[in-house]
């Protein structure tokens, strides 16, 4: 009872009917105003931290002491509550999550968002129907990515931003098709990463702060120059070429649900409680609307009042004007429908700015001392706050409160307070904004703080009964839960008013200070019969405290007790490495160089025989470097190495693969996994292996011989993991260019031609060699691969050698050497010092100050010498 009714609409490009539902919304809560904003303003669900293992870190987040009490706060308002687990999780680490998830589990949590692959494997250890949601952090693009998410024991799989809405439908598609149902969910507003997203070292590789540690710098946010060929490129104010335009989905919602999406997410677990209340409420709104548009159900479907809530208090609703005025004060760096739409690389990224910018207010004219005089595009009001933009990064901007606004003829003086307008320059021309709004922020704050509850949920009511008997009331909300009361005196033969409907309406929709509105009434009761209306009254409150009493006590999930695990292999394999068989001393140390050119692949097959990976921009040219080591006639083994990104309609990239004759593949992504299966197959760091459940989960369910450790690992979080599990399974990365940013964006489709795409680009990624300055003067190099995803790769390259001797004596004898854009000569030198250092010739730091590298192993702090 009470449950949502799905709607069968056709699909664009087919000829069948698909059953929809209506999406869930889901917003942001990183403390407990955002919490209540959420809640006021029609959130489904919310999603919010702790103190720990979320990629939040800066939030105020919640304590795991509250969890009780906030989700029975959240389900006695219909509203779900997920808890972020979307970090890695390392070795040592593994008791202390586990710790925390039977907390979240025994909570009555919703769901946990989780990236790690070992912590899916551990929820599942500890319980068999703990709701698991795929984060967006596992990199999710296609079909295979739902269906290992399937596999783990998620319910639910959240894409990977990047994805179109008709990449979407595609996905959602042929996962039905081989009757993989897993909901989907989809990010729908806020800001965008310009990285995908658990694919992001940046802020590892120049900081020592891990992004999928929750500990992301934003360096995506700062000021780069573009170098062509040694040679800067003029862009005038474009300096900012990393960060997108903040994401909104607003007109793309009938499109979203007619995708078939499950849950529409809402960006910012660190934004203000404002931002959250007018968000969540404008998209409340427009999801109703498009959810009531939709179909030829859509008539009898809008007039039920059980598809969605309402908010009790009155008033008009905003036009679509004064909702986008909202969306862009509370936070907007300008607004684009990101990919939903499609790529659209002149459009995604402005680069102007990198900050909140808020509304256009128009253009200088003139300055004094105490104000400017502008052109005026949009509203300002005294109290007002202003920023000047003249699209120079280098110098500090000038703003401040507006005291006074003066018409001028057709232009307007702004009086501004303080002297901030006194330090800097402002040249004619410069682009004023609005950059807060006290008024409306004290009208959303409104909005949530209130006495009694302001968005109410559907409730649906039966009356029952006969003369002599009770007067039955039964309840029921919008998830199918029921309580159920009876009159404290029987209904007899009225002598004057009977309970005609109309009565019962008016008494039992009397629901004040609860969350519900009477959405329905199902009134079996005989005509002319009488209940004193206080006995009513009493009658239903009786009833809607016990139904929210069932609400408060939520859903209970099975949690087993440590005893339950006790033959589990991987339960023994995490308490330590005493059941691990040794490595052999005896197994000589193997360098694995990986190759980004058919010039350097020649220098590397000058190395005596073993693997060699290789890694080139065209995949049809993999058959000619297959070919190359085959006429060496070393004994060289060639691996290629594939986009680390799949997306669907890529599948002639398989193909080459396929085609190539190489010995064996990187598998980079979840379609590497199961389209390559047969073949032999090696993981690559792009998995994020930190920690021994997720490389067991890899080795035994997926056939890899080895995997590459994530590059989040240092030093001692690797010897963690190499104590944790067999050294045999694991490479590690000693020397490399770091890969920082790997992203849809495309900076040379966007700053060096004037297409959306590869089809109209002109293809200077194949012509020109590209690289991005940042403030330090670093020169990045860019590169971009066979998707036309593009590689942001640190400057310098960085090398772990001095930790080599160490990593022998835990059993590592696989050691990767990547390269970039080294001379075949620098190829040869750098394998030849490397292995120089693993035969104990030369030590860790005479290499690195030789070859003049970065000495740092991974990329967070931290040392095998403790």
């Amino acid at each position: 009872m009470g449950k949502l009714l799905p709607k069968r609409l056709g699909t664009a490009g087919t000829g069948d009917a698909q059953l929809l539902r209506k999406p869930e919304l889901l917003a942001p809560a990183g403390d407990w105003e955002c919490a209540r904003a959420a809640i006021e303003n029609g959130a489904d669900a919310i999603y919010f931290g702790l103190e720990c293992f979320n990629a939040r870190l800066r939030a105020h987040n919640f304590a795991t002491t509250e969890l009780p009490e906030i989700m029975a706060r959240l389900h006695e308002r219909g509203v779900r509550g997920y808890v972020t687990f979307n970090t890695l999780v390392f070795a040592d680490e593994l008791a202390q999550a586990e710790d925390f998830l039977r907390k979240i589990i025994a909570a009555g949590t919703d769901a946990a968002i989780v990236q790690d692959v070992g912590i899916c494997r551990l929820i599942r250890r500890l319980s068999p129907d703990f709701p698991i949601h795929a984060s967006t952090q596992m990199s999710i693009t296609s079909e295979a990515g739902v269906r290992f998410a399937a596999e783990l024991g998620c319910s639910v799989a959240v894409l990977a931003r990047e994805c179109s809405l008709q990449e979407v439908a595609a996905i959602r598609e042929k996962c039905e098709a081989d009757w993989v149902s897993l909901p989907l969910e989809i990010f729908v507003h806020g800001a965008l990463c310009v990285a995908y997203s658990g694919q992001c070292l940046t802020s590892e590789a120049l900081g020592g702060r891990s992004a999928n540690r929750g500990e992301c710098a934003q360096a995506c946010r700062l000021p780069y120059e573009l170098i062509s060929d040694g040679k800067n490129v003029p862009l005038g104010d474009r300096r900012y070429l990393l960060s997108p335009q903040d994401l909104a989905g607003l007109d793309a919602l009938p499109g979203i649900v007619r995708a078939g999406v499950s849950s529409l997410k809402i960006e910012g677990r660190l934004k203000s409680p404002e931002y959250v209340a007018a968000v969540t409420g404008v998209y409340r709104r427009a999801l109703d609307k498009a959810w009531a548009e939709l179909g030829p159900q859509a008539e009898a479907l809008a007039s039920s009042t059980a598809v969605s809530g309402k908010p009790a208090a009155s008033g008009e609703t905003p036009s679509a004007q004064e909702e986008r005025y909202q969306l862009d004060m509370t936070f907007s760096r300008g607004f684009h429908t990101g990919w939903l739409e499609g790529i659209d690389n002149q459009q995604l990224v402005h680069a102007r700015f990198g900050k909140k910018r808020g509304v256009r207010l128009g253009t200088v004219k003139s300055t004094t001392p105490h104000g400017l005089l502008i052109v005026p595009e949009g509203p300002v009001k005294p109290g007002d706050g202003v920023v000047v933009d003249q699209g120079r990064p280098d110098l500090p901007e000038a703003g401040g409160n507006v005291n006074a606004v003066e018409p001028q003829g057709k232009l307007l003086f702004l009086r501004l307070h303080g002297d901030a307008l006194q330090r800097v320059r402002i040249e004619p021309g410069s682009i004023v904004w609005k950059t807060a709004d006290p008024a409306l922020e004290r009208t959303l704050r409104q909005s949530f703080e209130v006495e009694q509850p302001r968005y109410k949920r559907p409730l649906e009511a039966r009356t029952e009964g006969a003369d002599g008997q009770p007067l039955r009331l039964t309840v029921w909300d919008e998830e199918g839960l029921e309580a159920v009361a009876e009159s404290a005196q029987p209904l007899e033969t009225a002598q004057r008013q009977p309970l005609a409907e109309a009565i019962l309406r008016k008494q039992l929709g009397r629901l004040g200070d609860t969350p519900f509105f009477l959405a329905a009434l199902d009134n079996r009761l005989p005509g002319g019969l009488m209940l004193p209306l206080s006995l009513l009254n009493a009658c239903r409150r009786e009833a809607v405290e016990r139904l929210l009493e069932k609400r408060r006590t939520g859903q209970r999930w099975t949690l087993l007790s440590p005893s339950d695990n006790e033959a589990d292999d991987e339960t023994k394999m995490t308490a330590g490495p005493e059941a691990i068989p040794p490595p052999s001393a005896k197994a000589n140390p193997a360098l694995i160089p990986l190759v980004r050119s058919l010039e350097q692949l020649d220098a590397a097959l000058e190395h005596p025989a073993g693997d060699i990976y290789v890694e080139l921009e065209n995949p049809r040219r993999y058959p000619e470097a297959v070919e190359r080591v085959r006429a060496a006639g070393a004994g060289h083994t060639v691996w290629v190495a594939p986009p680390r990104i799949f997306k669907t309609g890529e599948d002639w990239i398989i193909k080459q693969l396929l085609g190539c004759g190489a010995d064996g593949f990187l598998a980079r992504n979840h379609e590497h996994l199961r389209a390559l299966a047969g073949q032999r197959l090696r993981g690559d760091f792009s998995l994020n292996v930190a920690n021994p459940l997720t490389a067991r989960w890899l080795i035994e369910r997926w056939g890899l011989e080895r995997l590459t450790c994530s590059y989040d690992l240092n030093a001692s979080q690797l010897a963690a993991l190499l104590e944790s599990a067999p050294p045999a399974w694991f490479e590690v990365t000693l020397h490399q260019h770091m890969p920082m940013f790997h992203m849809e964006h495309c900076v040379f489709c966007a700053f060096l031609s004037s297409g959306k795409d590869f089809r109209d680009c002109g293809r200077p990624c194949e012509t020109q060699s590209v690289s991005l300055r940042d403030r330090v003067g670093a020169e990045h190099p860019l590169k971009a691969d066979a998707g036309c995803r593009n590689t942001l790769f640190n400057a310098r390259a960085q090398t772990g050698a001095e930790f080599a001797q160490d990593l022998l004596g835990l059993g590592v004898r696989h050691f990767r050497i990547e390269f970039l854009n080294e001379s075949p000569q620098e190829v040869r030198e750098t394998l030849h010092r490397y292995a120089a250092l693993l035969r104990g010739e030369i030590n860790g730091t005479q290499l690195w100050h030789e070859l003049r590298l970065v000495n740092q192993l991974g990329v967070t702090r931290g040392t095998l010498r403790d």
